[in-house]
Formats: structure tokens, C-alpha cells, sequence
């Protein structure tokens, strides 16, 4: 089967649901306000590339390779990060939402999150050393027995983190989300 290869080059306003895009690598292209919603990018890879404004939500990623992968205001909810081809796995999020998105044992080390939802969001067994979370909502997201040594956590809320069940050594902070590691506990907080 003959693979893609296509460089520097920029898709805009594509539906890919009615022009599906071709199998290959995809290394230093832009991709802004394109609807990948619910597609197939199995296989598919993204070397460098940057998408802007668009909709990848519920696409399959079995065996895509994300490589320095830039997100910026874009609509990701429900993907499977963890069925992506985990060599060379990175990328950075900004001012998107990914709630419902699964990075189940993902290696992501130094991922920045900034200006994101995460709701419902599953790091099981996750590799977030070093991590950045700015002012994201960690709203009922998962951490269990996850990564999270120098993970910085000091403007995001709404997570619950249970610091036995978790790796935090390191971990940054801040009030009053904080209390976010005492919730297993159930106890009354008074500020």
C-alpha cells in the first residue's frame, strides 16, 4: 500500500468526515478549522504539525503517532490517546476540551495542558512527571496510580487526587484546590 508523505503544507476548513484524509505522515503541516470528528486516523502520521480550531472528537487513533503535536482551540472529547503508537508520544494542549479522553498508561512526560478541560478524563497509570495543568478543570478525572512527580498543578481545580494511590513527590500545588488531595477522606473544610 502506497503511504502519503506530505510536508510544510496547510488544510483549512476540510471536512475530512466527506474527503477522508490519506493514510501517511503528515510532517510540519497546519491544520485549522478542519471537522475530523469521528474519523479513522488509525496509522496515520503527525510529525510537528499544529491544529487550530478543529474537531477530532470520538476520531480512532489506533496506532497514530503524535509527534510535538500542538492543539490550540480545539474540540478533542472522547479520544483514546491511549491506542496511539506510544514512540515518540507528544504533543501540548491549549484552550481546548478533552473531556471523556482516555490516556490510560500513556507515557507523557512534560505535557503541557494550559487552558483546558479535562473532564472525565482518564490518567490511570499515566506517565505525567513534570507535567504542566494551567488553569485547567480536572472535574471527576482519573488519577490512580499515576505518574505525577513535578507535575504542576497550581492553577488548575476541581481535581481529586489521592496522594496514597498517586506518585506526587515534587508535585505543585496551590490553595484552596489543595484540598483536592483530601477528598477521599470526606471531611468538612473551612476556609
Amino acid at each position: 500500500m502506497d503511504r502519503t508523505a506530505v510536508d510544510n503544507r496547510t488544510f483549512h476548513k476540510i471536512d475530512f468526515t466527506e474527503n477522508l484524509l490519506q493514510k501517511g505522515e503528515y510532517e510540519n503541516c497546519w491544520f485549522t478549522n478542519c471537522n475530523f470528528s469521528g474519523t479513522d486516523l488509525s496509522g496515520v502520521k503527525f510529525i510537528n504539525c499544529q491544529f487550530t480550531d478543529c474537531n477530532l472528537s470520538l476520531a480512532k487513533l489506533l496506532k497514530t503517532s503524535f509527534q510535538d503535536g500542538v492543539f490550540k482551540d480545539c474540540k478533542m472529547l472522547g479520544l483514546r490517546f491511549d491506542t496511539c503508537n506510544p514512540f515518540g508520544l507528544s504533543f501540548s494542549f491549549e484552550n481546548c476540551s478533552l473531556n471523556h479522553s482516555s490516556f490510560y498508561q500513556t507515557k507523557i512526560k512534560k505535557t503541557v495542558f494550559k487552558n483546558s478541560q479535562l473532564k472525565e478524563t482518564d490518567f490511570t497509570q499515566c506517565d505525567l512527571t513534570s507535567a504542566v495543568f494551567a488553569n485547567c478543570d480536572l472535574s471527576m478525572a482519573l488519577f490512580d496510580n499515576t505518574l505525577l512527580e513535578k507535575a504542576d498543578f497550581r492553577t488548575s481545580y476541581n481535581y481529586s487526587i489521592d496522594p496514597e494511590r498517586n506518585r506526587i513527590k515534587k508535585a505543585k500545588f496551590a490553595m484552596p484546590s489543595v484540598i483536592g488531595l483530601l477528598h477521599k477522606y470526606d471531611i468538612d473544610i473551612e476556609q
